[in-house]
């Protein structure tokens, strides 16, 4: 992680579940690559508003996240090696060995005194959500549609039924750790002798030593497969729409329930049609005497053509609304509008009457007009409204 989640959705650290969907649907609609052709950073931008979005509508994320800047917890990124650094132990990588004072030991000590615990990783993990996004077109939006789609994830090993042992065989108590999933080291320091407590590194934690291993799944209780899932995109689906399929995401550990799966939706761009929420703007063009006198004209729908009353007088710009012709509202009743923008057509050729016709509707306004006889017809002095 670069920057801060909740400024990348440009939210603050209070801002409701509602607040934050809401501002990663407008970003996601801005930053989208299909939005942005030619912008080789727009995947990169997208990718970090995607991720944020997922740590913060995620509660338990969000809290991690809030209290320990990291989404999985404060031991996600536990280790030795590293200056200062104690496997397990958050206080050994903040504080490190301050002049060779070993902090990390003095508040394992600490907390054994006390009487905590680190509880070791043995019982039951839900598994990993997935996500994937999918383009669809303008009128799969509008009528809503299911698309299947190969979703490789994790799945319980059926030979072992997710022991990870091979049938027949036994999994047994870990002997070093007798099956706490933790080894305790004493310390002896200026201050006294200090405990330490850090996960079995024979059992990684589990408290449980496989004999046989699973020959399908080699002792992981889980194997790769892909499966394919059909995801129903409701009418009126926007860009940024975010789809939860419970339970198709990736198995669970121990016996764990399984993850979700989330489906992110964004529409293709239209020929003709550009959308606003609800509403669908269209640009038509119509004729000089049409705009100018009112009457009807055939203009395309998401749906089917249909006929739009222009009202006498209409002036190139003007903004004419079809309601009830737009997009259908997701998840609720009616639609929205189509919104009309009238361009006129101005004609380039003009027949000697018509031009005079024009003149005399001119004169009503005080306009005079250049001479378009071709110059042997004003040397015969031949009117121009004989042609």
């Amino acid at each position: 992680m670069s920057r801060d989640y909740y400024e990348v959705l440009g939210v603050g650290r209070d801002a409701s579940q509602d607040e934050i969907k809401r501002a990663f649907r407008q970003l996601a609609k801005k930053h989208h690559p299909d939005a942005n052709p030619g912008d080789k950073d727009a995947e990169a931008r997208f990718k970090e508003i995607n991720e944020a979005y997922e740590v913060l509508s995620d509660p338990t994320k969000r809290s991690n996240y809030d209290a320990y800047g990291n989404p999985n917890g404060p031991f996600a990124n536990a280790g030795g090696g590293g200056a200062g650094g104690h496997a397990g132990d958050p206080f050994g990588r903040v504080f490190g060995d301050f002049g060779g004072f070993p902090f990390g030991d003095l508040f394992g000590g600490f907390e054994e005194i006390l009487g905590g615990r680190r509880q070791p990783d043995t019982g039951p993990r839900r598994g990993d959500d997935l996500e994937l996004e999918i383009d669809i077109t303008l009128e799969e939006a509008f009528t809503g549609v299911e698309r299947d789609v190969r979703i490789p994830r994790t799945e319980q090993c059926d030979r072992c039924r997710g022991s990870g042992a091979e049938p027949g065989t036994q999994v047994t108590t870990c002997p070093s750790c007798r099956g706490t999933g933790q080894v305790r080291t004493t310390r002896s320091t200026m201050l006294g002798s200090f405990v330490t407590v850090a996960p079995c590194a024979r059992c990684r934690g589990t408290g449980k030593v496989i004999e046989k291993p699973c020959k399908e799944c080699g002792g992981k209780g889980q194997v790769s497969r892909t499966r394919t899932v059909t995801v129903k995109v409701p009418a009126g689906a926007d860009s940024g729409l975010r789809l939860r399929l419970s339970g198709q995401g990736n198995a669970g550990v121990r016996g764990g329930p399984t993850g979700d799966l989330y489906v992110v939706v964004f529409v293709r761009r239209h020929e003709r049609f550009q959308r606003q929420g609800d509403d669908l703007i269209l640009d038509q063009v119509v004729s000089f005497p049409l705009a100018s006198i009112g009457g009807s004209v055939t203009v395309p729908g998401i749906d089917g053509e249909t006929q739009m009353d222009v009202p006498a007088g209409t002036q190139p710009g003007a903004v004419l609304r079809l309601r009830g012709k737009g997009m259908p509202r997701l998840r609720s009743k009616g639609r929205g509008d189509m919104l009309v923008r009238i361009s006129v057509r101005v004609p380039t050729k003009l027949s000697g009457r018509e031009k005079e016709i024009l003149k005399e509707l001119g004169k009503f306004d005080g306009e005079t007009f250049a001479d378009t006889r071709s110059f042997f017809d004003r040397l015969r002095g031949v009117d121009g409204g004989s042609k």
